[in-house]
């Protein structure tokens, strides 16, 4: 696996909080950090799992999402939805059925992606939600929403940051 960088338990009202962060030097090594992601998701069970993807551009946020797409099935080719803002795969994992991918980087306004239906998407518990460029829309991504940090570091090294 890319470098282990740094593992961090901090412990904010009695809750305790690990962070997980790793150096990525290939396509590889993000796959690797993927599945440890998703090895540690939970199935809520009561509303969709939100994954708030933050980054700057060619920090790594669709690669990330390439590989979880990859370990979770996905058999067609998943690029940035960038221009279509939503795209939509048929998976099965830990209940989840759908995975939704999301790019808001060209939304301007929390209400371009409420008309895309963005709150009957995060209420279903089958739907697993990666989207892009949260800050774009950050007033109505869920308090609960999982966050995951990309970091360009150089050509071929990415640092990416979460929460375990």
């Amino acid at each position: 696996m890319g470098r282990f960088v740094r593992s961090a338990l901090f412990h904010t009202q009695n809750v305790k909080m690990a962070f997980m962060k790793y150096l990525s030097k290939s396509t590889e090594n993000t796959n690797q950090v993927a599945q440890n992601f998703l090895n540690n998701l939970n199935y809520r069970g009561v509303s969709s799992v939100v994954v708030a993807l933050q980054g700057d551009l060619g920090s790594g946020k669709t690669a990330f999402t390439q590989e979880v797409g990859k370990i979770l099935g996905v058999a067609e080719n998943m690029h940035s939805p960038t221009f279509v803002i939503e795209k939509i795969y048929d998976i099965n994992f830990k209940k989840f059925k759908k995975l939704v991918h999301i790019d808001a980087y060209r939304l301007e306004k929390e209400s371009e992606l409420l008309h895309l239906g963005w709150e009957e998407l995060i209420k279903k518990p089958e739907n697993l939600v990666l989207i892009e460029w949260p800050e774009n829309v950050s007033g109505i991504i869920p308090k609960d929403a999982k966050r995951i940090s990309f970091k360009f570091i150089d050509e071929k090294t990415r640092e990416i940051d979460y929460e375990k």
